[in-house]
C-alpha cells in the first residue's frame, strides 16, 4: 500500500472507537438521532481513509504502471474504475 500508513491506521482507529461506542449507544437505547449522527461521523472517518488510500495508488500504482513499459496503466485505470462504481452504489 502506498498510502500513509499511519495516517489511515489512525482513522481507522478512530472509526473503531466510534463504532465500540455506537454499539454501547444502543445498548443503553440512546436517541435515535445521535446514533444517526455517530453513524454519519463514523462513515465520514472511512471516506476520508478511502480517499486517501485511493488518492495513494493514483499518485503510485497508477502513475507507475503509466510511465512503465509493460502497459499495465489501462489495467490500474480500470480497477481504480471498478472503485468508483462501488462507492456510488
Amino acid at each position: 500500500m502506498k498510502a500513509d500508513r499511519e495516517q489511515v491506521s489512525r482513522l481507522l482507529k478512530t472509526a473503531r472507537g466510534q463504532i465500540d461506542g455506537l454499539l454501547k449507544m444502543i445498548e443503553e437505547d440512546r436517541y435515535c438521532i445521535d446514533v444517526s449522527n455517530q453513524i454519519l461521523a463514523v462513515e465520514a472517518l472511512l471516506r476520508k481513509a478511502n480517499r486517501t488510500v485511493l488518492a495513494a495508488h493514483l499518485k503510485g500504482c497508477v502513475q507507475e504502471a503509466i510511465e512503465s513499459k509493460e502497459g499495465e496503466g489501462g489495467k490500474k485505470i480500470d480497477e481504480f474504475i471498478g472503485v468508483l462504481e462501488k462507492m456510488e452504489r
